[in-house]
């Protein structure tokens, strides 16, 4: 299957200060054929006025892994981990047994836009902190945060004229974030996204471009 889900087509929340566009069911939102893609059970992305954004709530059993377009998110949980997260650098939060957090936007002054993707987890024990500084400097596929879930996150950065070769697995997601992206005969711009069990083949850019891609087992 290669299932291409337009951005038009994502769900879509409004909150006080905060715009919420929802690939999958999430919240009010509920359609019982998009409920999940392998353990990818959420992928959001967050508009955060000046300011604003969500107080302390509670997950488990979940992997929630973010990463920042623009702007700078201040998170707090209660593993104790807490500090602003910028754009390049990936968090992920092991829910495991139950753990709660805040996400803000850091400025008073400049809007926040992030992404935010929850799997199921294999963790049953306590929660869990990471992070990492990707430093995506030029075109390449790199590596993000481990997760406890037969998951890997990549992040595909291409200018004009790259090209990617995506490693072969047996279910990808990918998701563009900035720019437009040409996945065999599909052209994706941001928000846009490809599920598929089949070979993606290579990715192409005519314009700087930014897309995760998540690898399935």
């Amino acid at each position: 299957m290669r299932e291409l889900r337009r951005a038009e087509a994502r769900f879509r929340t409004d909150g006080d200060g905060t715009t919420t566009f929802h690939s999958f069911s999430y919240g009010a939102h509920y359609d019982p054929d998009n409920v999940a893609f392998g353990p990818v059970v959420a992928l959001n992305t967050e508009h955060v006025d000046p300011g604003a954004g969500y107080d302390s709530h509670r997950h488990s059993d979940v992997e929630i892994v973010t990463w920042v377009l623009e702007g700078l998110l201040r998170h707090e949980d209660s593993t104790g981990a807490g500090g602003e997260i910028p754009p390049g650098l990936a968090q992920r939060l092991s829910a495991g047994t139950g753990v709660s957090h805040t996400e803000r936007n850091a400025s008073d002054t400049e809007g926040l836009t992030f992404v935010q993707m929850m799997l199921r987890s294999d963790n049953e024990d306590a929660p869990e902190y990471a992070q990492v500084e990707v430093g995506a400097t030029m075109a390449g596929l790199y590596r993000t945060v481990d997760v406890h879930a037969p998951a890997q996150l990549r992040v595909a950065v291409l200018g004009a004229g790259d090209v990617i070769e995506l490693p072969t697995a047996p279910r990808t997601l990918l998701h563009v974030t900035r720019g437009r992206v040409r996945a065999g005969e599909d052209l994706l711009e941001a928000g846009d996204e490809i599920r598929t069990d089949e070979t993606l083949g290579p990715l192409t850019a005519d314009e700087s471009s930014e897309a995760l891609v998540w690898l399935l087992r």
